[in-house]
């Protein structure tokens, strides 16, 4: 479980189902999550803030590693990192004293509620006509 203060919400790792191992992820010995999982896992946590799960499929279209396991990166920014696409230059010494490390999903999850908590949706706004207009057609 993991919770930031301040956090409503924790989510429970034990449960998640990890995507399916590839040749590249078992000889790096780590196994990429699956965007469907990934979704789920979004989902899940921010079911009590609908406009994050669509900020996520906006920013990173519900991904967060690549298939080869790494952690995605922001094709404008490479700064940018992860599903919630949060900014290592700005947010990651704020992340580290929090305890989070923002290549974890769980983490960089956290971390935008965290953000949402204080900032509501500004972080975000780069990618408010996308996520903006999906919010009256549900989640």
């Amino acid at each position: 479980m993991i919770a930031v203060s301040g956090a409503t919400s924790a989510i429970d790792t034990s449960s998640i189902a990890y995507g399916q191992i590839t040749e590249t992820t078992v000889e790096a010995e780590k196994v990429a999550i699956s965007v469907s999982d990934t979704e789920r896992i979004v989902r899940e946590y921010f079911k009590d803030i609908p406009v994050m799960i669509q900020v996520a499929r906006c920013e990173s279209h519900f991904r967060h590693e690549l298939s080869d396991g790494t952690i995605l990166k922001g094709r404008v920014d490479p700064a940018d990192t992860g599903v919630m696409q949060i900014n290592k230059r700005f947010h990651e010494s704020t992340a580290i004293k929090l305890g989070l490390d923002l290549d974890n999903i769980e983490d960089n999850l956290a971390y935008a509620r965290y953000l949402y908590e204080k900032q509501g949706t500004k972080p975000w706004n780069a990618s408010a006509p996308c996520w903006n207009k999906t919010l009256a057609y549900g989640n």
